[in-house]
């Protein structure tokens, strides 16, 4: 099966400088892949890059089976970026923000209450321009256009930020859900405590490469269960 990222040796320039410096990551379907490093390790440009926001000018970078060293634009319906910026219009209302969002995707405006309720946003906040919401409030009406939208491909940078208690572990719900549901989810985060967990594979990034890819938390929980469930079978 095809990954839903593949790069090879993929460079990208932030300027002149090298953000990615030749990138190897192979991401599978339904996988929920963590990258790590420190600031400036090229985290935050490898999603860029699988968003098709950041030009790869060299190497190979497919997403979802796009070329996009032919082709930027050709996965950007397909793939969700929640990043540092929210990308939401201050003037206009959560509902407002939601509605244009998925009529700009080609997603039906009716996926918006249900993201609305799941992030506790209805009543009050649902008219409140984004303008008057605080950051974690911002942060939530952002969550809640990627769920609504329910893209095939995740990419989160530094998600919990800006969220309470409850959210943090609604969030992590949220990504369980969709790996469960045969998406992909990759998460960039300093924050191992939370992310750790939740991760199938966990890539280390450093210096605009990817130094090394390890089997995460869920994917070895998965294997002993499915051993467990082996050896029960055989005893029975």
């Amino acid at each position: 099966m095809e990954p839903v990222i593949r790069f090879r040796s993929a460079v990208a320039f932030a300027g002149r400088f090298p953000v990615l410096a030749g990138v190897d990551l192979d991401v599978a379907p339904g996988d929920v892949m963590l990258l790590r490093g420190a600031n400036g390790a090229g985290k935050t440009s490898i999603l860029r890059a699988a968003a098709g926001l950041l030009r790869v000018v060299s190497g190979e970078a497919r997403v979802l089976g796009s070329d996009l060293a032919v082709d930027q634009r050709a996965v950007r319906r397909k793939v969700g970026l929640l990043g540092h910026a929210s990308g939401l219009y201050d003037d206009l209302s959560v509902s407002d923000n939601l509605k244009f969002a998925l009529r700009s995707s080609g997603v039906s405006p009716t996926r918006a209450s249900y993201a609305l309720d799941t992030l506790g946003l209805v009543g009050r906040l649902e008219a409140t321009p984004v303008r008057s919401l605080s950051a974690g409030q911002r942060r939530r009406v952002a969550l809640a256009v990627l769920l609504a939208r329910d893209p095939d491909l995740w990419l989160l940078d530094e998600p919990h930020a800006g969220l309470d208690a409850d959210h943090r572990d609604l969030l992590d719900g949220l990504v369980k859900s969709a790996a469960s549901r045969g998406k992909t989810v990759v998460i960039a985060s300093h924050e191992a405590d939370r992310a750790e967990p939740l991760a199938g594979h966990i890539a280390t990034v450093a210096g605009g490469v990817v130094v090394e890819v390890a089997p995460g938390p869920a994917r070895r929980d998965a294997g002993d269960a499915a051993s467990t469930a082996e050896v029960e079978r055989v005893v029975a």
